[in-house]
């Protein structure tokens, strides 16, 4: 069986419903991954969707902020929800197929103490659980890499890209065995998947960050196809801010 996972920080799914579905159905991904829904979940609408053939969504929605949703034409079953950083946010959501603040400082900034105890806690967790066939996916708003900043030097201090960010991620993936699709297939030039909306022109002046990623645990090494960003989609009529990214798996 093949199947196509992309991932997208549709940044308010009531909004951008219609770019979501002009996605579905040009790209036909089997899976869609959608974090920042910002919507209560019973306010998300699916009819839509399930006309394009997503029969199986699952939605963790939280009101103005968060919340993702998965949108699949495998069948599924939600996985029961995991509190990694005892906080009640609609920050994930897990199943399994069938067949803010820019000053990165844990003292002074809550959130990137939040994003560097959910890393720890996502490693903890990794370390106890050894993930088997599975496939993680989303915004982590980290890029790890220097090709996956426009400047690694000038990012060196900005949240997103500090060394401390960077160490938390590369230590939870060595821990689980994860493998980072897009670079197993890209592993060379730069790669983005977030455009600033405060740029002028934001395809003139590039400067992205690659946050948005698809992993896959180490036994599915041999079942990871070609991955694709699809930049064009920053430049569709009131974008989000990420555009989706996709692997092919075969199993």
């Amino acid at each position: 069986m093949q199947f196509t996972v992309a991932t997208w920080n549709i940044n308010s799914i009531r909004l951008r419903e219609n770019l979501v579905c002009k996605f579905l159905n040009q790209y036909k991904p089997e899976i869609l991954c959608l974090q920042e829904i910002k919507s209560p979940t019973e306010l998300v609408g699916t009819e839509a969707y399930r006309a394009l053939g997503y029969n199986h969504i699952l939605i963790r929605g939280q009101k103005a902020y968060n919340g993702v949703t998965i949108l699949s034409k495998i069948p599924m079953v939600e996985v029961a929800r995991r509190n990694f950083i005892n906080k009640e946010e609609a920050r994930h959501i897990s199943a399994i197929l069938e067949n803010g603040i820019t000053i990165p400082d844990p003292e002074e900034n809550p959130k990137f103490k939040d994003k560097l105890d959910f890393i720890a806690g996502m490693k903890q967790w990794s370390i106890n659980h050894p993930p088997k066939k599975t496939i993680l996916v989303g915004d982590l708003n980290i890029a790890p890499l220097e090709n996956d900043v426009w400047s690694h030097k000038q990012l060196l201090k900005v949240v997103s890209h500090t060394p401390v960010e960077v160490e938390g991620m590369t230590s939870l993936m060595k821990a689980g065995g994860w493998i980072d699709t897009v670079r197993t297939n890209i592993p060379e030039g730069k790669l983005y998947s977030w455009w600033s909306y405060r740029a002028r022109n934001w395809d003139t002046s590039d400067r992205g960050r690659r946050l948005d990623h698809i992993w896959a645990s180490s036994d599915l090494a041999s079942n990871i196809g070609e991955s694709v960003i699809l930049r064009e989609i920053r430049g569709w009529e009131k974008p989000s801010d990420h555009v989706p990214v996709m692997t092919k798996f075969s199993l």
